[in-house]
């Protein structure tokens, strides 16, 4: 295969000699940072040295630990890449371990010592950033004794999802089925998607019932799994002094409990657009009873559209040319220069990603095999790397990370620009309202279905903070009841979606779903505005990606003029979604 559609590892270190000499200087860099133990505060000058030992240092591991990752993913079974692997995770420990201690000395100091010296000491503007986030998290820390007590307990916060997770990937058997040519075949998590979107009513039918049947037989199960969980947040959020587990949530993602809030009150007042969706796909279908696991078959797909590489980079250069010539020879750069591992290789880690590595680059990992749906990947990926290039670029490598808030809004305006030209150059009929219908798709599967999760999550939170005891009845029902308002009176809720909460991971990372909603209804306004406006939002745009976390989230995304807070970004989002709709009603 071309070296072209390969990684070069030597851009980040030329020789197994040069990953040694900088591992070496890293344990040097952590040594004197761990000099300042028990006196980073008692100066200015202390403060100052250990954080500029810090970066880096951070600087260094992160080239080690993103060679070590990256050689690995490329061949899982190789004996040298697992070896690797291993040693930046040790490396990684070690880091970890050695700065530990400033965190909590920066919390614990004398109260207004560090606040001055950042006021009086120039050269801390550089961190300042950083420490003002340990500074204002102050008030929900605990006293050394308590911290360390929690921390010992921490192991045991993590059993329920480490348990949910051991269960229903390992152990659970879903049985099998009877595929589109009538062989049988094993239903697993993995293929469960894959038979859901099929043409076939009865293979669609068979994995629905097959899924739930298990689930059904470990719902008591699971509930005490999932509501040990939501406890054990609860009680966190409460030590901690927070009034609940999603002020807790919000307070940590840069959002606040209005963003959760308004989200979920525009979604229920947008619902009649997605019943409307609903209609649609039942009339496209000429189904007279539509159930729940017709949802995802897409009537327009008729055959697997196929794709080379070069001509999928085509297409993403031409609708990403919106973003200005800066941008767009930023990506060719990227697909020239070794930026993307492009295709599928026996034992190379799944799926696909973006990783930074800081005065690099970022490295993309794709598994593309010619499918016309990995374009949209190429061009999801490459937004990541963009955010990561531009804030890389302008940021100390301290700040130059971005929060799980703002991380999806740059890929997924990258998908909704694509789409968009896709859609606009589609001379075929047919295909132009498959394009279309799997746009309105993934905005009802991010923007409403996320939510309902996200309603979900906070009607059992309050509930148990309010001393209710739940049963799985409780939680079956309340699920069961979102899911007939989501999804209105023309779809046939069948009696086994009730079981589907129990198998969403992300209930176990408490509050997380609701940034995919809030991520797609940004990115539409964003994208949106770059179509409408041109060059001069695309400047704004790509101002706020080069800020990486110096500002808060919500700041950021006033920047392009979304406010998470305000109703309107959301009822701008469902807007859109029933723009498209009509653009499809035209064509059939």
């Amino acid at each position: 295969m071309e070296s072209k559609y390969n990684w070069n590892l030597k851009e980040i270190f030329e020789s197994r000699e040069e990953f040694d000499k900088t591992k070496k200087e890293l344990e040097e860099d952590l040594e004197g940072i761990n000099s300042y133990q028990g006196k980073l505060c008692s100066s200015s000058d202390n403060l100052y040295n250990c954080y500029n030992l810090y970066e880096k240092a951070l600087e260094k591991y992160e080239k080690l630990y993103g060679y070590g990752m990256l050689y690995y993913n490329l061949d899982m079974s190789n004996q040298e890449g697992i070896k690797l692997y291993k040693e930046v995770e040790s490396i990684g420990t070690e880091f970890n371990t050695k700065v530990s201690f400033m965190t909590p000395e920066i919390t614990y100091s004398e109260n207004g010592v560090v606040e001055k010296y950042l006021s009086e000491d120039e050269r801390l503007e550089r961190y300042k950033r950083d420490i003002l986030d340990i500074l204002k998290e102050k008030e929900h820390i605990l006293s050394k004794e308590e911290e360390n007590l929690l921390a010992n307990y921490s192991e045991l916060f993590s059993a329920p999802e480490n348990t949910f997770d051991i269960l229903t990937n390992a152990e659970f058997k879903f049985g099998n089925l009877k595929d589109e040519n009538g062989e049988e075949v094993e239903l697993t998590e993995s293929n469960y998607t894959i038979y859901l979107k099929s043409q076939n009513e009865d293979v669609r039918k068979q994995a629905f019932n097959l899924m739930y049947k298990q689930y059904s037989k470990f719902v008591n199960t699971i509930t005490e799994l999932y509501l040990a969980n939501v406890k054990a947040t609860s009680v966190s959020a409460k030590l901690r002094k927070y009034k609940s587990s999603l002020e807790k949530a919000v307070t940590n993602d840069d959002a606040s409990i209005k963003v959760y809030n308004s989200l979920i009150e525009s979604i229920h007042e947008g619902l009649k657009v997605n019943h409307e969706f609903i209609d649609l796909k039942k009339k496209i279908l000429k189904k007279e009873d539509f159930h729940m696991y017709d949802l995802y078959v897409n009537p327009f797909e008729i055959e697997k559209d196929e794709i080379t590489f070069e001509d999928a980079r085509k297409e993403v250069e031409n609708a990403l040319s919106v973003m200005g010539e800066e941008y767009l020879n930023k990506l060719k750069e990227a697909f020239d220069n070794n930026w993307i591992d492009v295709y599928a290789k026996t034992n190379k880690k799944g799926g696909a990603y973006s990783m930074g590595i800081y005065n690099v680059h970022p490295f993309v990992l794709l598994n593309f095999v010619n499918s016309k749906r990995d374009v949209s990947t190429i061009a999801h990926e490459l937004g990541h790397s963009m955010h990561s290039y531009y804030s890389s670029s302008n940021q100390t490598i301290i700040d130059a990370d971005y929060t799980i808030m703002t991380a999806e809004v740059a890929s997924t305006v990258n998908e909704i620009l694509l789409s968009n030209y896709q859609i606009e150059h589609e001379k075929d009929k047919t295909k132009r309202a498959e394009l279309l219908y799997e746009l309105l798709e993934m905005i009802r599967a991010t923007l409403f279905r996320q939510s309902m999760f996200a309603e979900f999550e906070k009607i059992v939170h309050e509930k148990i903070e309010n001393g209710e005891t739940l049963s799985s009845e409780d939680l079956n029902e309340i699920y069961y009841s979102l899911n007939k308002d989501y999804f209105g009176n023309n779809m046939i809720v069948d009696e086994n979606i009730k079981y589907e909460w129990e198998r969403i991971p992300h209930f176990y990372t408490d509050f997380y779903v609701y940034k995919y909603a809030t991520g797609i209804s940004a990115a539409i306004s964003i994208a949106t505005n770059i179509l409408k406006q041109g060059e001069p939002f695309v400047r704004r745009y790509i101002e706020m990606l080069k800020q990486g976390c110096s500002k808060k989230s919500i700041d950021l995304l006033k920047m392009v003029d979304v406010d998470l807070e305000e109703k309107a970004v959301y009822k701008d989002a469902i807007n859109f979604y029933h723009e498209k709709m009509k653009e499809l009603k035209e064509l059939i």
